[in-house]
């Protein structure tokens, strides 16, 4: 098993520190389920589609 690299982005992490983020991640890797659980809710977008709408928006509309 490869063991990817940590790298401090911002900031200072003792050894010590960083070991234990390190540990943490593997751990929730190793306990993810192998398949992603099935989807519920909707198929399509929740947006509505441009042509859809009526033809006047106010002038003072974010929309626009």
């Amino acid at each position: 098993m490869d063991i990817p690299d940590i790298r401090v982005e911002k900031g200072h992490a003792e050894p010590e520190e960083v070991a234990a983020v390190t540990a943490i991640l593997l751990a929730r890797a190793a306990s993810a389920p192998a398949e992603a659980p099935a989807r519920h809710g909707r198929a399509k977008a929740g947006w509505r589609r441009l042509e859809r709408t009526p033809g006047f928006r106010a002038p003072h509309s974010w929309q626009g």
